[in-house]
């Protein structure tokens, strides 16, 4: 008897073990919510703070001038994403529309769940980027961009993908790989930090 006792006492802990690891899951450390995986993706738009702010509607992003490039990134465990057509609007053209960088200020990239990615103006310029081959050989880095991507291959970024607007780093070459931490998913705000 006080062994069945004791299994009954290790079952409900396991089970309640496994509770408290699937809340984990299913949640983010910042309590903030990740866009909605419908494809529709409900009400999202974009917010710009600079000198002054400025919400964008995916509507809203896709009047705007769009760059097109060749995008191909690589995780820091070795998984490749790409190579990819994208398209999308560069950074330097949402910020000048809060107001602009200078050359010493910072961007600041969020995504809903607490992820954030920061570029200093020269980046959005194309510059201080480590840029490889196909191989994942460290090549000299081409002229790049830094877009807000919402097409990717013709069509619309996918939830899975990071849509409906994620960060890509461009090249007119194929296949340049760049690292693709940088590549922020489901970006909802774009800050920029005035040094």
């Amino acid at each position: 008897m006080p062994g069945q006792k004791m299994q009954g006492l290790i079952l409900i802990a396991c089970c309640c073990l496994v509770l408290v690891l699937i809340s984990g899951c299913t949640g983010n450390a910042t309590g903030k919510s990740i866009p909605s995986a419908d494809p529709a993706f409900g009400n999202w738009d974009l917010t710009l703070n600079g000198t002054t702010q400025k919400v964008l509607t995916r509507s809203d992003l896709e009047t705007l001038p769009a760059v097109t490039a060749n995008g191909y990134a690589v995780s820091t465990t070795g998984i490749r994403f790409g190579p990819y057509t994208c398209k999308g609007v560069d950074l330097r053209d949402l910020t000048a529309l809060v107001g602009g960088i200078g050359e010493k200020d910072q961007i600041w990239v969020y995504a809903p769940d607490g992820y954030l990615w920061v570029f200093d103006a020269g980046q959005l310029n194309g510059k201080g980027f480590v840029t490889f081959n196909e191989s994942l050989r460290e090549v000299p880095s081409p002229p790049l961009k830094v877009i807000l991507m919402y097409e990717q291959d013709g069509k619309p970024v996918t939830y899975n993908d990071g849509g409906p607007a994620r960060v890509a780093i461009v090249s007119d070459s194929p296949g340049i790989v760049t690292e693709g931490s940088a590549w922020v998913k489901w970006v909802d705000r774009i800050e920029v930090h005035k040094k």
